[in-house]
């Protein structure tokens, strides 16, 4: 049967329920966040980080903030390049679900500079934290376009370096190799349809082009990464 992808989808994940918790929800994250190390997911973020930090000192404190943060790879990816290469980075992971920010915290006790929130980014608290980065990864599509404008244009006005977005490509080829992948590695029912459905949410690369033209972004880049990602910059300086 031919898959219609010229739309986003509106239909909800089973992991978008905040109040999810136990071993289903905790093998899914663990999963996702294996299978995006062995696709480049984390490398994608972490060179989106690099180019924006580029021209720092290595003796100014950088805050890092991870929006929808999971089990916090991203963070303990970006820890471990951070002690390797001598920079200064506070981390701060944002989830909505305490069970994932509580298995984060676990993974996470030999990063003391890695702390994590439970909150959601819609509440006045997260519109006043300010950082120097905010990440984004396989995080945006799960929120509908007028969310989007609103998350973007928070992300804008409290980062004062820029913002690192890495997110699905919304394709039917994308989808159908997904369900060659939910073979390989023997994904629960859960990780399965929530896998297949983000693929639907994710994006093509003129809504990407038409958020920043909306938000009058002047300095972005959008680029197109295996495994059908795209890997989105947006630069304050």
């Amino acid at each position: 049967m031919a898959l219609n992808t010229k739309y986003r989808t509106d239909k909800p994940e089973i992991m978008d329920d905040f109040a999810m918790e136990g071993d289903i929800l905790r093998d899914a994250l663990d999963k996702i966040a294996k299978i995006n190390q062995l696709l480049g997911g984390n490398q994608l973020t972490l060179k989106g980080v690099q180019e924006l930090i580029q021209d720092f000192s290595k003796t100014r404190e950088i805050v890092i903030v991870d929006v929808g943060c999971g089990n916090g790879d991203m963070l303990r990816t970006l820890a471990d390049f951070g002690l390797k290469n001598n920079f200064k980075f506070k981390l701060i992971g944002i989830d909505a679900n305490n069970f994932t920010i509580s298995h984060a915290l676990k993974l996470s006790e030999k990063y003391p500079n890695i702390t994590y929130h439970c909150e959601d980014i819609f509440d006045e608290s997260f519109n006043d934290l300010k950082y120097d980065i905010v990440l984004c990864t396989l995080t945006l599509h799960h929120f509908k376009d007028d969310q989007i404008i609103q998350l973007l244009n928070v992300f804008h006005n409290n980062a004062s370096i820029g913002i690192v977005i890495n997110d699905l490509h919304r394709s039917a080829v994308a989808y159908r190799l997904f369900q060659a992948l939910c073979f390989v590695f023997q994904l629960n029912d859960m990780s399965r349809e929530d896998g297949l459905t983000s693929i639907l949410r994710g994006f093509k690369k003129e809504e990407l082009v038409h958020f920043s033209k909306k938000l009058n972004f002047k300095n972005y880049k959008i680029h197109w990464k295996w495994a059908f990602r795209y890997q989105w910059i947006i630069s304050k300086i």
